[in-house]
């Protein structure tokens, strides 16, 4: 088995694992006796030959090896071989379903997501052998290739019923009935059968509760137009009856944030120094915490949520279920889902909100901690939580210490930290003596740096400490643990004027190590004091010359700021747009408004050439996406320039662009706020917007808060054009 690896092709991994052509030394370790080896060389495959879940010419050529592999009795952990197969194939088929031509990471065509599900579902009838296993984890990770690969239906469904009748595990049941919905949305053939098993199931009084609600879930999923108004109190019904995993009576609450079911204790965990940034490895943490799963019925539940998709009353009504279950792991999963209906969908959110609130323990760090963070990230909209959250924050400090912030108990310290932040993110100055414990102390001070902007009636305390953090910069660091660019923000945020000469000597200090991408943010953060910041005008002037862009457009714009004096930024300007994507360039213009008029010509050009370019983008049908964030911001700077003269042009443009790309509402709807009865053409997709019940935006940065301003703006526009229709 081992040799037929020398007949492999492995120059694509040759760059990362030794001379091209050679078989990776971990590839051979996959099939080693030694558990730690054998791991480490999973994980390089995962990495290298599997990463991200893609599929490469390599991928597709080791697959008969690890098919040896998972043939073979003697294999160590042939559990995760046939994962592997399943993981590989499973991204292979949906590729391929797709169809169309895929470009390798090398620029080339490749055919290996096509290769890879020939093969893999050539092989389909393994999976039925497999899925028999003596091995319940070789029966688990086979289970799911019987509904992506097998393609004889009848068979498939013979085997997926009989599998059910033979588990007697929680998990293993419903990944059964979920295996027979993926079979039966691929294959026609599978569809009568698995309904009508579906039905069966789910009527059945003698079966066991979390059985008949994943198969009201799947029968739901093959049928969504069978969704009726008794579908959510059925499945509330059973979800009341399915019984958590029993678990020894002495668990702690560790055990949930390993996994298990049930309420959570936090436990001191040691955190040595890794010289890891900490908000890279917070980033990490996070990571590995939105991947758990602590109840059997959690990834049904997602489905379920998936399927009703629009019908957000209902989802409301059984994520309250969730959140008010006796069973801990089913209420801590239901947070994160709870942040998905929220974000996502507009309406009135107050009772999941208020459940989010409850889900505040002093008892259960774990869920608190993920209750706050998911309440952080709501904005306003976590208002009916402002008590709940204060009350938990008091209560840490005066419970278990004063610095809670920097509890040596992991959980609890992540725990109170969140509410903290959460608390910052409403305004409360409440979060206040965190926030200081943070600053004064260093204990993940990269989090208050964060918040402390948030409270701007705080800023004489803030402020110094935010300096003193700015000094201590190391620039020669790339990647300092508390961010200059945070912490630049912040200041801004607060407002100080004493913060100036921090931001000048920072800003010199990045320059003179050639630290442009910290340079540029407190460039902007310096400029948003204007005349108030005229002393750093000589750290600033020559910096309008420099070769990097960012930096030589972050200076321009804060000359501007300073000293406001167009004959001497809009020569610059006129430079800057050479590149037409230099947006932070063409919203200067914008700010600088009618004095700028000189660049017109240039602004009018690039909207132009951008309309053309989209027009034969459309008639030729091409792939390649309209430029709408160069429309919308031409636009705006046109608006704010030539102002009526240009309406007829920038109208059409900015609800182009809004059309195209609904990340751009937020700057198309400032602009046309700024038009006044300019913006009448506008009205109808204005009306059009706030209609729509699903939160719009992909862009990076997209959250609940730009959202809410984005409809606080429209009713503005609105409400003014009323009035002044009114007033005729």
């Amino acid at each position: 088995m081992i040799n037929d690896l020398d007949s492999i092709d492995w120059t694509f991994l040759g760059h990362a694992y030794g001379p091209a052509g050679d078989v990776p030394q971990w590839l051979r370790d996959m099939a080693s006796p030694d558990t730690e080896v054998r791991e480490q060389a999973f994980s390089s495959f995962y990495g290298a030959a599997h990463h991200q879940g893609d599929v490469y010419p390599c991928t597709v050529a080791s697959l008969p090896f690890l098919f040896s592999m998972a043939d073979s009795p003697s294999t160590p952990d042939r559990a995760s071989v046939v994962a592997l197969i399943v993981s590989i194939g499973r991204e292979a088929v949906d590729r391929d379903k797709i169809g169309g031509i895929w470009i390798g990471i090398d620029g080339e065509e490749t055919t290996a997501y096509h290769d890879a599900a020939a093969l893999i579902c050539g092989r389909g009838d393994v999976f039925t052998g497999y899925a028999c296993d003596a091995d319940a984890r070789v029966r688990s990770a086979a289970i799911p290739g019987v509904g992506l690969f097998l393609e004889d239906a009848e068979r498939a469904v013979g085997v997926l019923r009989d599998r059910l009748d033979a588990e007697d595990g929680v998990v293993e049941r419903l990944l059964v009935i979920r295996t027979m919905g993926d079979l039966a949305l691929r294959l026609p053939a599978a569809q009568e059968p698995a309904r009508a098993w579906f039905d069966l199931l789910a009527s059945d009084v003698a079966v066991d509760a979390d059985v008949r609600l994943a198969a009201l879930v799947q029968r739901a999923r093959c049928v969504p137009e069978s969704v009726d108004d008794t579908t959510v109190p059925t499945a509330i019904a059973l979800l009341r009856r399915t019984a958590p995993i029993p678990r020894p009576e002495d668990s702690r609450e560790a055990d949930l944030s390993r996994g298990a079911a049930g309420p959570c204790t936090c436990a001191l965990e040691a955190e040595p120094d890794s010289g890891v940034p900490g908000h890279v490895a917070a980033a990490f943490a996070d990571l590995d915490r939105r991947n758990r799963v602590h109840a059997p019925t959690t990834s049904l539940l997602k489905t379920f949520h998936e399927v009703l998709d629009a019908r957000v009353e209902d989802r409301t009504v059984l994520l309250c279920e969730q959140l008010s279950s006796t069973d801990a792991a089913t209420r801590y999963d239901a947070i994160d889902m709870a942040r998905g209906l929220i974000t996502a969908w507009r309406g009135d959110h107050t009772r999941l909100v208020r459940l989010l609130a409850e889900c505040l323990l002093p008892h259960d760090s774990y869920t608190s901690a993920a209750a706050a963070e998911v309440l952080g990230s709501l904005g306003r909209l976590a208002e009916p939580a402002r008590e709940a959250l204060a009350a938990y924050v008091i209560t840490q400090r005066t419970t278990h210490r004063p610095d809670a912030w920097a509890s040596p108990h992991a959980e609890l310290r992540r725990a109170h930290q969140q509410a903290v932040l959460a608390l910052a993110e409403l305004g409360d100055e409440r979060a206040l003596p965190g926030l200081l414990i943070a600053l004064d102390t260093g204990v993940d001070a990269w989090r208050a740096v964060n918040a402390a902007g948030q409270l701007p009636q705080a800023a004489a305390e803030l402020t110094p400490r935010l300096i003193r953090l700015l000094a201590d910069i190391d620039h020669s660091r790339e990647w300092p643990d508390v961010s200059p660019t945070s912490l630049a923000s912040a200041l801004a945020a607060l407002g100080d004027p004493t913060a100036v000469p921090a931001l000048t000597d920072a800003i010199a200090a990045a320059v003179q190590r050639g630290q442009w991408r910290t340079a540029e943010p407190v460039l902007e953060a310096l400029a948003s004091f204007g005349p108030r910041a005229i002393t750093a005008l000589e750290t600033v002037r020559p910096l309008a010359e420099v070769e990097d862009q960012g930096t030589r457009t972050a200076a321009t714009s804060t000359l501007w700021e300073l000293e406001r004096r167009p004959e001497h930024v809009v020569p610059l300007l006129q430079r800057l747009l050479d590149d037409k994507r230099n947006f932070d360039a063409v919203d200067l213009a914008g700010r600088i408004g009618p004095p700028a008029a000189a660049v017109l010509p240039r602004l009018r050009q690039i909207l132009n050439d951008q309309l053309a370019q989209n027009a034969r983008n459309e008639q030729n049908g091409s792939a390649v996406l309209n430029d709408s964030w160069t429309l919308v911001h031409v636009a705006s700077a046109l608006w704010d320039i030539g102002g009526n003269e240009e309406a007829d042009v920038v109208v059409p443009a900015l609800l182009a662009a809004w059309k195209d790309n609904d990340s751009t509402a937020r700057h198309a709807v400032a602009c046309l706020d700024r038009m006044g009865q300019a913006a009448h053409p506008a009205l109808p997709q204005i009306r059009s917007a706030l209609a729509q019940p699903r939160r719009g935006g992909t862009a990076w940065g997209w959250n609940v808060s730009v959202d809410l301003e984005i409809q606080h703006v429209c009713r503005s526009i609105l409400a003014r054009t009323e009035t002044s229709q009114a007033t005729r």
